[in-house]
């Protein structure tokens, strides 16, 4: 399979292949109208791996299956690559043909795999291609070439049946680069996988990522999916996007759900006219002593109520729960000290009744915190 340019577009100000604006979608049961989403505008960046994460019926998986219009919004539009795919749906033979051919530069991964049975891993990779009209000898050599491309070269004549669920998850991703897609969605392709294997899963996918420059757009209820292979994401509750950015710009918002959750934090004040700090750490200050620098610089004992740290995004990234002594004003200097040092702060807990800055920190939401208690277990 050819390789792309691998352009990853970690800023904010990267060209979107996949747009969607005020996208809807309304489905009919029994007499009655449920709506799975309402008014989602997504930007996902050309080269990059966004996951979208949200709790069972959040509308994850009718948005990626908007996307390439396996489901026809009710309304709003779906631009992929340039193109709007909803304005070629219903629109007669020719938009029809042409909606046709921008699916097939759009690859799906599924949960559950969807193989055929009676067919050999080759001839299920094949599948799309004899769809597209490939000569028996073009067809064998891609499908040869893209199962070495997933490490499974030596499977091409196995049945689905003789391998194990990792393995037929690498077989539906051959599968789908087959029409070689400039774009990638990935339907919760590792729920239904073990810790190992999952992270076996995603690390392939960031490797077709960076090896073809793949859009990769990706949902999932795994808080870890997010850690270890997103650049960006976005948080779903009830058929609305609550949150998203890229993962370090989360980390940096005060107050931010997803940050939250992706590094959950406990440990409450241990007496009165006590103020609890969760600061944030990435990028050169994870490596600094910053909290024994600022016990240091003003003669103060810092208890450590909770502590995490991981890599995120391929960056060191840590949150740490502190107590410091006395109220939030006697404080507002050592904290200003934190955030000199290019740490974000946010104050979790303090006695006072009128709150800092005339301002509340907005808590977690109960989905994210649910998320996060799930990854957890």
């Amino acid at each position: 399979m050819p390789r792309r340019d691998p352009r990853r577009a970690l800023d904010s100000d990267g060209n979107p292949v996949i747009t969607t604006s005020g996208l809807t979608k309304v489905y009919r049961s029994r007499g009655r109208e449920v709506t799975a989403l309402d008014g989602v505008d997504l930007h996902v960046r050309e080269g990059e791996v966004y996951g979208v994460i949200g709790q069972s019926g959040a509308g994850k998986s009718s948005l990626i299956r908007c996307v390439n219009l396996l489901e026809r919004p009710s309304s709003g539009t779906v631009t992929v690559a340039g193109q709007d795919l909803t304005a070629l749906a219903g629109r007669g033979p020719r938009a029809g043909k042409e909606l046709r051919a921008a699916r097939s530069r759009i690859g799906m991964v599924f949960q559950h795999f969807n193989l055929l049975s009676s067919r050999t891993v080759q001839d299920n990779v094949e599948l799309p291609l004899e769809i597209l009209g490939l000569s028996g000898k073009e067809r064998s050599r891609k499908a040869l070439d893209l199962l070495d491309l997933v490490g499974l070269a030596d499977k091409a004549k196995a049945y689905p049946a003789q391998l194990s669920g990792g393995q037929k998850q690498r077989v539906g991703i051959a599968r789908a680069l087959a029409g070689e897609p400039k774009v990638l969605l990935s339907d919760e392709a590792t729920s239904a996988l073990d810790p190992e294997t999952t992270r076996s899963i995603l690390q392939l996918l960031r490797d077709l990522n960076r090896q073809l420059g793949l859009t990769v757009l990706l949902i999932t209820h795994e808080m870890d999916v997010v850690k270890t292979v997103c650049d960006s994401a976005a948080l779903m509750e009830r058929g609305r996007i609550v949150e998203s950015g890229t993962v370090s710009e989360l980390l940096a918002t005060p107050g931010s759900q997803l940050a939250a959750a992706l590094f959950p934090l406990s440990g409450a004040a241990s007496g009165d006219h006590r103020t609890v700090v969760d600061v944030t750490f990435h990028g050169e200050a994870a490596t600094q002593p910053v909290i024994s620098q600022l016990s240091r610089t003003y003669n103060i004992d810092i208890s450590i109520l909770g502590a995490a740290m991981d890599t995120v995004a391929g960056k060191q990234v840590g949150r740490m729960r502190i107590e410091l002594p006395g109220r939030f004003e006697e404080n507002v200097v050592p904290i200003g000290f934190l955030r000199e040092q290019g740490l974000q702060v946010d104050v979790a807990e303090h006695d006072d009744a009128a709150g800092h800055d005339g301002e509340d920190v907005p808590a977690p939401r109960d989905s994210a915190l649910a998320l996060a208690k799930e990854g957890a277990k």
